[in-house]
């Protein structure tokens, strides 16, 4: 039995000039540091996904399997005028027993609020397809002070990758509660 998690990240920006890459990139790195998780990093701005809910289209077919394999999820999200971007809806609501009895923790940017408000949005989003999402998350205020002058994300490590510590911590805490759990009994909505 392989008791490594997998962990699959999702990108929710697919605006040009997206910040998404350096921050997703990040903590991609922080999860593969971290050990025991196995990530797939499933981007929105590269899966096109339609605009509009189709079961039957054939990219909702090609990332299906890859939301349904997945132990614990991540989402990468930025703040767009108090949300979070649209394209993060139509996917999530392109699935739903896919995202059952699994943990969700978020890694959020934006200006003042760090993405907080899309955060608590998605929150609420998640909870209805019966999913767990975890108490701590890590966040960007102000974001593009995070960013060096060569480019390097982010210019001062420490006190995020402690936070993307804390959020692993609790994921995989959670994820392999719930897969255990699943083992045992089939999860019923």
């Amino acid at each position: 039995m392989n008791d490594q998690i997998r962990l699959a990240v999702l990108v929710g920006s697919t605006r040009q000039g997206r910040r998404a890459p350096q921050v997703s990139r990040w903590f991609v790195e922080q999860a593969e540091r971290y050990g025991g998780v196995k990530v797939d990093v499933l981007d929105l701005a590269e899966l096109g996904l339609p605009e509009s809910l189709d079961g039957a289209d054939p990219a909702v077919a090609a990332v299906r399997p890859r939301i349904d394999d997945a132990d614990a999820f991540v989402v990468v999200v930025p703040e767009y005028n108090h949300s979070f971007p649209a394209p993060i809806k139509t996917a999530v609501d392109s699935f739903y027993k896919e995202w059952q009895a699994k943990p969700v923790g978020f890694v959020s940017y934006g200006g003042m609020s760090g993405g907080l408000r899309a955060v608590e949005q998605l929150r609420q989003i998640f909870a209805e397809l019966h999913m767990v999402s975890v108490r701590d998350g890590v966040s960007f205020h102000n974001v593009w002070g995070h960013v060096g002058p060569d480019g390097e994300f982010p210019v001062e490590p420490d006190g995020c990758g402690q936070a993307a510590r804390t959020m692993l911590d609790q994921l995989v805490w959670w994820a392999n509660a719930l897969r255990d759990a699943k083992r045992r009994a089939p999860y019923g909505s």
